[in-house]
């Protein structure tokens, strides 16, 4: 391939530690891409890796006026060596550059998305309509813009039932709730709701029963046409909070009809760019149902590669720059860690029976942190987790001691 490119990782929201950031970073660096990298500060993990060519400190938070944030952009863009190759890890980033793909495309190369699909997969409550209106599998959902409509949802919905904030730009200014929270009673509803603002943007989701149900995911890059041009498929077992977080443990899966069902969705709506898509095997009514869908790279994305080598960011720089990517299968039966939060997740799901499919055999274990080549990042990861998340573990036993008697 042809390395002479630069690329350009952009995110808006604050997540100094950041493994997908850190796995862009790399596995375009290691292939000779001048990656360039836009951090909250210089000590974060992906400002550290010696693969980064070149970084802006430039501390964002989402919430800023739009304006401000792509004036920014096209000033870091422009300083660069000719138009970058634009990489987004958060929804905020995605939903910008899609936008405002008219006043960035000068300095930056985009995939031609419609300017308003990002936002309207990255809503809870607008992907939902887009699964009804493409006859996609999903959770029955409702949206709540007023507590005067929470009568309606005890009578509607069986309990318990998912609460999400809808819209990842509302959870910033004005969340529902803190994440994704099971709702056991309507009484607790009720609770909960008395907390809201007056316009809550809140999502309502059927509770898919986590014994009866396996969770997967998809990675895909689609073209201009909407076609994918790599796509990959795996079984989330451990996420970090639990069952509602960053996925912490998962394994590659070749799963066709899962991978057929995302591409349907992609060619159907249009999208293009990379794409990390949440589903939820239902194993009442054998459905794979979709949760989530991120219009951006998705951060434990370094899981999947072809045996030719290809991931999806891969993908996505040789698709953008008018390069072939090279065809090859999914390597069965990879595994991600992610060390930091990884060992949270065990202690919370040591009580859980975790359905799992046999992982297959051949594939090796990828770690987001530590890499023999790029250590720092892993390094500096862990001294600055470890007091927070040796909080939470002792807050969570301490918890789990009280409810168990």
């Amino acid at each position: 391939m042809d390395p002479s490119v630069p690329a350009l990782l952009i995110k808006v929201g604050h997540y100094p530690l950041h493994h997908g950031a850190v796995g862009v970073v790399r596995t375009l660096g290691r292939l000779g891409v001048p990656v360039h990298v836009i951090a909250e500060g210089r000590l974060t993990s992906a400002a550290l890796s010696r693969h980064r060519s070149g970084r802006t400190v430039w501390p964002t938070t989402g919430a800023e006026p739009a304006e401000r944030l792509v004036r920014g952009l096209r000033e870091i863009a422009s300083s660069l060596s000719g138009r970058a190759v634009a990489v987004a890890t958060d929804d905020e980033a995605a939903i910008l550059l899609a936008e405002h793909a008219d006043a960035l495309s000068e300095h930056l190369i985009l995939p031609p998305v419609p300017r308003d699909l990002p936002r309207l997969l990255a809503s809870k409550h607008e992907m939902f309509r887009l699964c009804r209106r493409y006859d996609i599998p999903a959770p029955e959902s409702r949206l709540v813009t007023s507590r005067d409509q929470i009568d309606e949802i005890v009578r509607e919905f069986v309990f318990p039932v998912v609460i999400k904030n809808s819209e990842p730009w509302v959870r910033l200014a004005a969340p529902a709730v803190n994440r994704s929270t099971v709702v056991g009673t309507p009484e607790e509803l009720r609770e909960l709701a008395t907390g809201w603002p007056a316009a809550p943007y809140a999502l309502v989701q059927e509770y898919l029963p986590r014994p009866e149900s396996t969770d997967w995911i998809a990675h895909v890059c689609c073209d201009g046409q909407g076609d994918v041009v790599a796509a990959f498929t795996g079984v989330k077992v451990r996420s970090w909070p639990p069952h509602v977080g960053v996925t912490t443990y998962a394994y590659s899966v070749d799963n066709p009809e899962l991978a057929a069902l995302t591409a349907r969705l992609c060619k159907e709506s249009g999208y293009s760019g990379i794409a990390d898509l949440d589903w939820r095997l239902d194993h009442r009514d054998g459905r794979y149902k979709l949760l989530d869908f991120n219009p951006r790279v998705g951060a434990q994305f370094r899981l999947f590669e072809t045996e030719a080598g290809i991931d999806v960011v891969r993908a996505h720089y040789l698709t953008l720059t008018g390069q072939a990517v090279p065809p090859g299968r999914q390597v069965e039966g990879r595994r991600i860690i992610v060390e930091n939060l990884d060992v949270p997740a065990r202690i919370a799901y040591r009580r859980e029976a975790v359905r799992e499919y046999r992982i297959p055999e051949g594939g090796r274990r990828e770690f987001a942190w530590l890499a023999a080549d790029d250590p720092l990042p892993g390094l500096v990861t862990a001294v600055r987790s470890a007091r927070p998340m040796m909080r939470r573990v002792v807050t969570r036993i301490l918890g789990g001691r009280s409810q168990h008697g």
